[in-house]
């Protein structure tokens, strides 16, 4: 967090909970050893080092001891000492993660803060007292390793969140219950999409509803690339060291990469396309007639995240990106990047997303000349203002290689998601020498865009899970159709009928059981299958079907080729529905 974040609002009021929640913990389990205690995005979180074994049950106890000390008026109040004090206090406190702290902090002073008799390491951004924290609620516990590394002590980890009013902190409540209804590791595993093995942690085994739906995807955005121009090419998974250290991954990125030695020679899984792609540039000579050049991979990369962040598809270790890497020149550059956030847009309307828009400038670390990035990021900036995109600036916060455009969607609860980008990079094109023969004759290095829409596939998933509660359009479904008999003497015509339907190219299955009827109605809208084809009697010999669409609607006897025109339109205009 910035300074100048730690002082707005609901930053103060959230690390100030934090503060309490920690010192309701010492007074209730004496002995507990104390970590960290930051703001999230979304709340608090306090990490201990206790003999008790934190269980949800515990919470609503300390809870009512974080109550009785808001009502204490409690003022928070903060002063500095030098490091050896610091030390002496914590080492009487016994306190060994905030004097590991204390030793990393830079110059010889070092800020405390303290509400009633607590007191801890803090930079600063407080409410005047606790009785300022109105609304807040413990929320669960995790295990996490101390400083992320798994060779440190498993500490606890109790999430919080706080806000002005009960409204608002209620409204979040609900939207968080609806949220782990939704759940996509849930949903998942109830619609059979996809299952994670301890023998692969973090990589996804894709079932075969979830591999259509995948593939779904990569093919909606086939077409999409086509439209555009773009050409596909494929990588390999694995390559030589001697690329990653071209590409700078090896000195940066080495300790989020898997790597394996044979012949003597170091090879790594790429954690990135961009490499692979940039080595196919070099293969030939470019004119400036030919750019922009816009080169699409859905390329499988695998990045090693430690085992305490794995979070079901939304953090794994291997995906595939919908990568592109767009080579233009400094005069195409603002309508390359006009016509990637148009085809952004596109594709997050299909399904229904809203999203805003961020801009992130250059940070203090970063390569290249101040021309270099005032060029770049005002590319960027114009091609926002030239389609009048509302857009907000994130200050000091772009790669260090280049400014960045990044998607933040909206889904269906109002949650948001960080998905889509368009970076701009300057130091690809310096470490492989790209150039480009200009309209002069001479060689000009070239620029290079990086994007992605869907971003991960696997988190895109997990999203669109999450967005339709695994209830998704007809288009996207991995099963359109279900057959269903009332009894054994119409398996014949429900037969025939799934046979015409998978002519007709839907995905269609059957429902031949000796149940009732009801009862297979109901397993599939748990199934969350968009129409049910009901046989009997009537429909066998009238050549109709009875259909239930998903959501418990029946719109009773159907012509089969009416039902048949009826859906291929819905899929071709792809209602999010």
């Amino acid at each position: 967090m910035s300074d100048a974040k730690n002082y707005e609002p609901l930053y103060r009021l959230r690390h100030s909970a934090s503060h309490v929640l920690a010192q309701a913990v010492l007074d209730l389990f004496p002995g507990t050893k104390l970590a960290i205690g930051p703001v999230i995005d979304e709340g608090f979180y306090y990490d201990f080092d206790s003999k008790t074994a934190f269980q949800d049950d515990d919470l609503p106890k300390i809870e009512k001891r974080m109550q009785e000390i808001i009502k204490e008026r409690q003022p928070f109040k903060q002063w500095s000492v030098s490091k050896d004090e610091a030390r002496r206090i914590f080492k009487e406190k016994q306190e060994p993660y905030k004097l590991e702290i204390i030793d990393g902090i830079e110059g010889g002073t070092v800020n405390f803060v303290q509400n009633g008799p607590f007191v801890d390491l803090c930079g600063g951004g407080h409410v005047e007292n606790t009785d300022e924290i109105k609304a807040f609620r413990l929320l669960s516990v995790a295990g996490a390793y101390w400083r992320g590394n798994e060779n440190n002590p498993m500490l606890q980890r109790i999430y919080g969140t706080a806000f002005f009013s009960q409204k608002e902190l209620d409204a979040y409540l609900k939207q968080r219950e609806e949220a782990q209804k939704r759940d996509h590791r849930k949903v998942g595993k109830q619609l059979g999409l996809f299952s994670f093995h301890e023998e692969g942690p973090g990589l996804p085994f894709w079932k075969p509803d979830g591999l259509i739906l995948k593939n779904l995807l990569i093919a909606f955005m086939r077409e999409k690339l086509a439209a555009y121009g773009y050409v596909e090419i494929e990588t390999p998974t694995i390559l030589r060291d001697k690329l990653w250290r071209i590409s700078g991954h090896w000195d940066n990125y080495r300790e989020n990469m898997f790597f394996l030695e044979r012949e003597k020679e170091v090879y790594a899984l790429k954690p990135m396309n961009c490499p692979g792609g940039m080595l196919m540039y070099q293969e030939e000579k470019h004119s400036y007639r030919e750019l922009p050049l816009k080169v699409a991979e859905f390329g499988k990369v695998h990045r090693y995240e430690r085992s305490g962040v794995l979070s079901g598809l939304f953090r794994v270790r291997g995906f595939t990106q919908d990568d592109a890497h767009i080579f233009t020149t400094p005069e195409a550059l603002r309508a390359s990047v006009v016509e990637t956030i148009r085809f952004t847009d596109e594709v997050y309307k299909t399904f229904d997303f809203d999203y805003h828009v961020e801009l992130s400038t250059r940070p203090p670390k970063s390569m290249g000349t101040d021309e270099q990035w005032h060029v770049a990021t005002e590319g960027l900036r114009g091609a926002l203002d030239e389609i009048q995109v509302p857009y907000k600036v994130n200050e000091a916060d772009g790669a260090f290689y280049g400014p960045k455009i990044d998607f933040h969607l909206k889904d269906a609860i109002g949650r948001t998601l960080q998905c889509g980008t368009i970076q701009l990079d300057m130091n690809l094109p310096e470490r492989f020498d790209l150039n480009y023969t200009g309209e002069d004759g001479k060689e000009h290095r070239v620029i290079m865009l990086h994007r992605a829409i869907f971003g991960s596939l696997e988190r895109f998933i997990g999203i669109l899970v999450e967005h339709y509660a695994g209830a998704f359009p007809v288009w996207l479904s991995p099963v359109q159709i279900r057959v269903a008999t009332i009894t054994e003497r119409h398996d014949v015509y429900a037969k025939s009928l799934v046979a015409k339907l998978k002519k007709e190219g839907f995905r269609v299955d059957s429902d031949l059981r000796s149940e009732k009827i009801g009862y297979k109605i109901r397993e599939a809208e748990m199934m969350k299958i968009p129409y049910v084809f009901v046989v009997g009697d009537k429909e066998m010999e009238a050549g109709q079907v009875a259909v239930r669409m998903r959501g418990r609607q029946d719109l009773g006897p159907q012509a089969v080729g009416a039902m048949i025109e009826r859906i291929k339109r819905e899929i071709a205009e792809k209602s999010s529905t």
